[in-house]
C-alpha cells in the first residue's frame, strides 16, 4: 500500500456566512500527482488555504504524514516539507531571482548545498538563469510562475501544493508550466494540483477529484475521468 502523505477529513470552511467547503475528504499518497478540478468558485483555493493554515477550518482535520496539522502556520509546514505555490504567485518583486531562490531555502540547515540547488533550479528553468540578477517584479507572469515554483522547490518539499499555476498565462507558457509540473512529479515530489484547466491537469495526473459548490462530487483515475461524458460536458467544454 502506498504511504498516505496528506489526508483531508471532513473539512468544512466558512467565511462571511458562506459555506465554502462542505465536509470534503481527499487523500494524496506518496509519489502521486493528484489534481483537484472544478469551476470557478467551487472551493478549490479555499481548500488549499485551509490545508496550509492561511484560512481556519470550521470543522474536520488535515493530517500530514499521519499527524494533524490543524492550526499550524505556513512556516511550520514548510519546515516539515509541505510547500505551497499560491494563486497569484507571490514572488518578492524587489528581490532578484537569485535572492528569491535563496529565500525559498530559509528553513534549511544544509546551507552549503543551497547554491547547488539554485543551479539545479536553473537547469529546470533555464529562463530564470538568463535573468538571475533581474528583479522579480520586472518579469512576465509566466516567468514569475516559474520562479514561484522554483522557490518552493528550494525548501525540498515532500509535498508541493500548486494553486492555479496556469492562470492568466499565454498558451506557450501554459505548456511549459505543465511540462515542469510533470517533470517535478517524475523526480519523486508528491503534488496536489488545483487547476481550472481540467483537461491539461487530468492529462498529467494519476488521480483526480472534481469539486462543485464546496463538495467533492467525483473522484477516480485521471485517464478514466478524461473520457467520462459527465466530466467532459461539465469541465472540458464539450
Amino acid at each position: 500500500m502506498a504511504n498516505t502523505l496528506l489526508k483531508v477529513k471532513g473539512l468544512k470552511v466558512s467565511y462571511g456566512g458562506i459555506k465554502a467547503v462542505k465536509g470534503i475528504d481527499l487523500e494524496v499518497n506518496e509519489g502521486e500527482l493528484i489534481t483537484l478540478i472544478g469551476s470557478n468558485g467551487a472551493g478549490k483555493t479555499t481548500t488549499m488555504k485551509a490545508i496550509t493554515g492561511s484560512l481556519s477550518m470550521e470543522d474536520g482535520d488535515v493530517e500530514y504524514m499521519g499527524q494533524s496539522i490543524r492550526g499550524k502556520g505556513a512556516w511550520d509546514l514548510v519546515k516539515q516539507g509541505l510547500a505551497m505555490v499560491p494563486e497569484g504567485r507571490g514572488v518578492f518583486t524587489r528581490m532578484t531571482i537569485t535572492e528569491n531562490l535563496q529565500m525559498g531555502a530559509y528553513v534549511r540547515k544544509d546551507k552549503p548545498k543551497v547554491a547547488d540547488d539554485i543551479e539545479r533550479m536553473f537547469g529546470i528553468f533555464p529562463r530564470l538563469k538568463e535573468r538571475k540578477d533581474q528583479l522579480a517584479g520586472t518579469m512576465s507572469g509566466g516567468e514569475q510562475q516559474m520562479l514561484a515554483m522554483a522557490r518552493a522547490l528550494m525548501s525540498q518539499p515532500k509535498v508541493l501544493l500548486l494553486d492555479e499555476p496556469s492562470m492568466g498565462l499565454s498558451p506557450i507558457m501554459v505548456d511549459k508550466i505543465f511540462e515542469v509540473v510533470r517533470d517535478v512529479s517524475a523526480q519523486g515530489v508528491t503534488i496536489l494540483l488545483v487547476e481550472q484547466n481540467a483537461s491539461r491537469a487530468l492529462q498529467i495526473a494519476n488521480r483526480g477529484y472534481v469539486m462543485d459548490s464546496g463538495e467533492i462530487i467525483m473522484t477516480g483515475e485521471a485517464k478514466q475521468m478524461l473520457t467520462d461524458p459527465k466530466v467532459r460536458a461539465a469541465y472540458l467544454g464539450e
